[in-house]
């Protein structure tokens, strides 16, 4: 295959031709306008009509990026859906990172003592939906192998703490004993071995909060000497940010493993400090964080407005105690009473079972409709969605979008859609996150040259996951490629209409197949499980 007349970040006046032999780039040479005469008028028709790749793709001057890497993403079960893989695709992205926020269906050892695959269905269903393919517990390789050759776009997988903790000893608090421990070092270094492309904290969920300083460490040291990263959902953001990355910098100092901030969002004022008081403190391992460049947010209802005092990550222990009348009492009048500010920021996204009619609806619409006042019709809506429902939310004013703009014009920024598929009215960042970041950031602002969009949506990423095969356009590496229109790529979604597919992104091939041509699936499943090059020294991110 070769795709002809296309231009590439470094050199985007100068048209080139890439040769593809199997799945990576044999050669760039310079274009040849004879190789387009070999396309038929018959292949130009049948363009998206048929899965069979021409001999020669048209690049149409376009440029040809590699394949971005969308850094977070919740599509467990979802990427088998070819509408999801139309949203990735229709925005150039080959590579998706799974096992997020520390809760995911693997490791879970079908033997143990603990069913983590089943605990994390239930209690990130609004988040992750169900498990994929019928996944009932195994190991990292046997839920990576689940992606290999079944969808078009590539899989990593981190490994997710709070799931490990929970096969070990289950969701209750409590400090792991040694034994315990050496269970969660055992796991953790098979899934190192099985792939894993680093391990993923969430800090602010259950059971990772009862977590203490001895268990982190140890569990981080390890991946830090795979060379790899702990991903973060910190303990806090917005005013607690500050605050999270200490803690974080804190881990990283002992550990000597390199941070990455899971969606951080908030007044750069105060985060940017922060981010370079990291580095001063650890003396070492680096830090990195994603963004998506919308100022709401999405996740579970539940852990929006119930206090830590309700299991919420035990489902039917939740549901018992909302059954109770003392319980509700309590709940409205000692916390959801000093929840008044966020009732108007909601609208509900994902609310499975009889009260489906409210999705897309606010949440004061839905209680004016339930005849209830907002806190009681919150709880109707949690029991009703047996807690599976999530929320789209207006975050706090700080995070404005002068702050949004800088972190993403930060060194150490990376893209990260942090997209939830759930529902029926989801979050547009799913859609629209990184051709949001090319049509404002490349197009209209124009501050990101073509080979800054590279490092902040490919390049940083795939070295820090150690993935580096699919970090350029070079001859010898993958060939994930994206043909993108810089002058007309924009994101369509909307927070009223957010399955609205990207435009300015028609051809997409994945290693070495085209998966996306002329804006349609081929049905060419070309998508394999990413698994990191190990190396013994840290490369510069």
């Amino acid at each position: 295959m070769i795709v002809s007349g296309v231009r590439l970040p470094a050199h985007d006046s100068q048209l080139v031709d890439i040769h593809v032999e199997g799945d990576r780039i044999a050669a760039i040479t310079e274009h040849d306008p004879g190789l387009l005469a070999q396309i038929s008028t018959s292949e130009t028709d049948a363009l998206g009509a048929s899965n069979t790749a021409p001999a020669v793709i048209d690049g149409r001057g376009r440029v040809a990026f590699p394949g971005f890497i969308d850094t977070h993403v919740h599509a467990e079960g979802a990427l088998f859906d070819e509408g999801v893989q139309l949203a990735l695709l229709r925005q150039g992205i080959t590579s998706v990172i799974l096992g997020q926020d520390g809760v995911s269906f693997a490791p879970s050892p079908v033997d143990g003592a603990f069913d983590a695959a089943a605990w994390s269905g239930d209690y990130f269903a609004a988040i992750n939906g169900p498990a994929p393919r019928g996944f009932a517990g195994g190991s990292v390789a046997d839920f990576l192998a689940l992606y290999d050759g079944s969808t078009p776009v590539n899989v990593g997988y981190l490994i997710p703490h709070g799931t490990v903790r929970y096969a070990v000893k289950g969701g209750g608090p409590g400090v792991a004993t040694d034994a315990e421990l050496a269970q969660m070092s055992a796991l953790v270094t098979d899934a190192l071995n099985d792939g894993a492309c680093g391990m993923s904290t969430g800090l602010e969920y259950t059971p990772a909060k009862f977590s203490d300083v001895r268990e982190l460490e140890t569990l981080l040291t390890l991946v830090a000497q795979a060379n790899l990263p702990h991903v973060s959902h910190m303990r806090g953001y917005e005013a607690a940010a500050v605050g999270a990355l200490e803690e974080l910098a804190a881990l990283a100092s002992v550990s000597g493993v390199h941070t990455h901030v899971s969606h951080l969002h908030g007044p750069v004022s105060e985060i940017a400090p922060a981010l370079d008081g990291f580095e001063a403190a650890t003396g070492g391992p680096g830090i990195t964080f994603d963004t998506y460049p919308y100022l709401r947010g999405c996740t579970i209802l539940s852990m929006l407005a119930l206090p830590s005092w309700l299991p919420v990550a035990d489902v039917e222990a939740t549901l018992a105690e909302l059954a109770r009348p003392a319980v509700r009492t309590r709940l409205l009048e000692e916390h959801l009473s000093g929840l008044t500010d966020l009732w108007p920021r909601v609208t509900l996204a994902a609310v499975p079972g009889e009260l489906a009619w409210a999705e897309g609806m606010t949440l004061l619409a839905a209680a004016e409709r339930l005849e209830l006042g907002p806190a009681e019709a919150l709880i109707e809506i949690l029991v009703a969605s047996r807690l599976r429902a999530s929320a789209v939310f207006a975050q706090p004013p700080t995070n404005s979008p002068a702050s949004v703009e800088a972190l993403a014009m930060d060194h150490r920024h990376v893209a990260g859609s942090d997209a939830i598929y759930q529902g029926g009215a989801p979050h547009p960042r799913g859609w629209g996150t990184i051709a949001s970041y090319l049509k404002t950031y490349v197009r209209e602002k124009g501050t990101w040259s073509l080979e800054d969009a590279v490092e902040h949506l490919t390049a940083r990423s795939a070295r820090m996951y150690r993935f580096l095969d699919h970090d350029q356009i070079a001859v010898g590496k993958i060939a994930d490629i994206a043909l993108v229109d810089v002058d007309t790529v924009t994101d369509r979604a909307t927070y009223e209409s957010p399955r609205e597919e990207a435009e300015g992104v028609d051809d997409v091939i994945v290693r070495g197949q085209l998966v996306l041509r002329n804006g349609a699936l081929t049905g060419v499943l070309a998508g394999r499980p990413l698994t990191p090059h190990h190396a013994t020294e840290l490369e510069t991110l």
